[in-house]
């Protein structure tokens, strides 16, 4: 078997994290030996952390689809969760990891993610001490992919039901 690649994109707040934590626990579970990339956690480790340029967030999101290059064959599936909100980048894991390549777009309104506000950032960009929230105050806007991939409301699907989801869309044997 070769490794599934699942990239979840989508604005701060949309629930990448906490979706991609327990898809991954569920693999898990099931006695998957499975990778979980988180973009924070990612660019902190690296020490990415610099200004949110399209430059830096493709620098950094190349640097997870490398990374990925040298470790997948010691796994079944890696998990990314990743704003990643520029399609040539989405475009370039699609190109490389071909048909072991799922992206997972979460959708969910401004309003929403304002009043969920997880990491406290949509409350920094109201008060204008953040200028470059993506999807929110930032000149770098989410670019939608057009290929065929899966979009998941996290604003009207809970947890349990996103799971779903994603079983009945891409992984119907687990």
């Amino acid at each position: 078997m070769s490794c599934k690649i699942i990239w979840f994109t989508g604005l701060s707040g949309s629930g990448k994290t906490t979706l991609s934590d327990s898809f991954s626990k569920k693999l898990t579970k099931l006695n998957y030996k499975v990778k979980k990339i988180d973009g924070d956690t990612f660019r902190k480790k690296n020490k990415n952390l610099k200004k949110f340029t399209k430059k830096n967030i493709t620098e950094n999101n190349i640097s997870i689809i490398n990374y990925i290059k040298r470790i997948k064959h010691n796994y079944q599936y890696v998990i990314v969760s990743v704003i990643s909100p520029l399609i040539k980048t989405r475009l370039k894991a699609k190109k490389i990891f071909k048909k072991d390549y799922f992206e997972i777009y979460l959708k969910c309104s401004i309003k929403t993610l304002i009043k969920r506000d997880t990491k406290g950032l949509y409350n920094l960009a109201i008060k204008k001490k953040i200028k470059n929230l993506i999807g929110y105050n930032s000149k770098i806007i989410y670019e939608q992919s057009k290929y065929k991939k899966i979009t998941i409301n996290t604003e009207i699907n809970d947890l349990k039901k996103c799971i779903i989801i994603i079983q009945k869309k891409f992984f119907k044997n687990l």
